[in-house]
């Protein structure tokens, strides 16, 4: 049975170590309401595995050694995640996962979810901004890049690869998909 809950959006972004949950690292965490990206929440965390891949390394200019030293333990790091999401959704809502090209965050977050905590506070499902996209434009995938969501919006963005400002971003380019789906529903 469908939950009957309204949702509150929350744009995620993390950066990895690698493809995958299973051999690699997450390096950062970013999550801002969609609809106030102010209310945010940002991390870095100690690596708790140790392959690397070197092109995702060098997107996000961090190291496991200086992830190790400066970084939030992993436990720690989705507690305070967790709690954050807590605390920005409001009683009888549920929280969403939104986020660009969402299965690969969704993921990361999901498995750290459960491997130290052992549950998800944003459950099993995920808003992807690509997707969405398609849906109301009807775009081909091959034009779902950022950089082409962004210019069909006017937008100028550029992946910094901070999680946090990616989040912000995505929460941007939803808000401006979400409108158009809106005019267009207005106008049929």
């Amino acid at each position: 049975m469908p939950d009957p809950r309204p949702v509150t959006l929350i744009s995620v972004d993390i950066e990895a170590a690698g493809p995958s949950p299973s051999d690699y690292a997450m390096l950062s965490l970013g999550a801002c309401l969609v609809d106030d990206p102010e209310q945010a929440f940002y991390v870095e965390l100690q690596p708790d595995r140790e392959k690397v891949d070197d092109a995702a390394m060098s997107i996000g200019g961090f190291t496991l050694d200086g992830l190790r030293a400066s970084g939030t333990p992993p436990r720690e790091a989705m507690t305070a995640f967790a709690d954050w999401i807590g605390a920005v959704t409001p009683p009888h809502t549920q929280p969403l996962l939104v986020g660009f090209n969402a299965p690969f965050d969704w993921m990361f977050v999901a498995d750290y979810f459960h491997r130290y905590l052992g549950r998800n506070p944003l459950g099993h499902a995920a808003l992807d901004v690509k997707a969405f996209f398609a849906g109301v434009t009807g775009a081909p995938w091959g034009e779902t890049s950022l950089h082409r969501v962004a210019e069909h919006y006017r937008l100028k963005m550029v992946l910094t690869h901070n999680a946090l400002d990616d989040a912000r971003d995505q929460a941007t380019l939803f808000r401006a998909i979400r409108a158009e789906q809106q005019e267009r529903s207005a106008g049929a």
